[in-house]
């Protein structure tokens, strides 16, 4: 009789509260989670420190910004907007 009990007791413990095996399993889904979440922060990282890598050492990365971002010109360039390109239609007049 008091194995049962305790067979009861281990298996409520198994299946049911802290240490479970659904609760393991929840806790394991939050860890995947966390570890997709921290390779995007690492990754967004990355990209950070090299921008700042780039502007301590040079110029060109604070001109590339303000030429795109800013939509700044030097003052000897001439800009000219270009029309995107239209796609080429299919000939109406086929020789043979």
């Amino acid at each position: 009789m008091v194995l049962a009990v305790f067979l009861i007791a281990i298996q409520a413990q198994l299946w049911v509260g802290r240490g479970s095996l659904p609760y393991v399993a929840h806790l394991r889904e939050e860890v995947a989670a966390a570890r997709a979440d921290n390779e995007q922060a690492r990754a967004r990282n990355d990209q950070l420190q090299a921008e700042l890598r780039d502007l301590r050492e040079g110029l060109e990365m604070v001109e590339e910004k303000a030429r795109f971002e800013l939509g700044m010109i030097k003052a000897d360039e001439v800009f000219v907007p270009l029309a995107p390109s239209r796609p080429a239609s299919a000939p109406t007049n086929a020789t043979r």
